[in-house]
């Protein structure tokens, strides 16, 4: 299964933040939403994410400040991204191996969505009961 194809059941929609709000916007937009990351833009550009764990670490350093502190001054700037080609075992290995949980997905300059490894799990799991089913009827004869 490729990226595009759990882009086109979960959707597109990516919740954004830029990059001078502060880290308690960002933080109110998280909880607003239920999600655990925002892509940082700057106009039409994407210039960064900002994760659960990015907010972690700011209130580790500067609880009293987040109300103060931008959006700029936590987020991680340098993004790894996939592509709709991206067979999903792929992107699950680069998430893994980079310890991320949330993947921007481009083309060329264009935003496509945002897949986290929990839509990565659940498509899995999907394909796997699939695939269990079909191998059960074929072997019980239940067509």
């Amino acid at each position: 299964m490729k990226v595009q194809d759990l882009l086109a059941t979960k959707g597109s929609h990516v919740i954004s933040i830029e990059p001078d709000r502060t880290v308690r916007e960002a933080v109110d937009r998280l909880v607003e939403h239920r999600i655990g990351a925002l892509l940082v833009v700057d106009g039409e550009t994407i210039v960064g994410i900002i994760t659960e764990r990015d907010i972690l670490r700011e209130a580790a350093r500067h609880a009293d400040r987040l109300d103060r502190r931008r959006v700029r001054e936590a987020m991680t700037a340098d993004l790894i991204v996939g592509v709709p080609e991206d067979d999903l075992t792929y992107v699950m290995g680069i998430m893994t191996r980079n310890k991320i949980r949330h993947l921007p997905i481009v083309e060329g300059r264009e935003l496509r969505g945002i897949v986290s490894i929990g839509d990565l799990v659940w498509s899995c799991l999907d394909e796997a009961e699939f695939e269990n089913r079909h191998l059960k009827e074929y072997i019980t004869g239940g067509y």
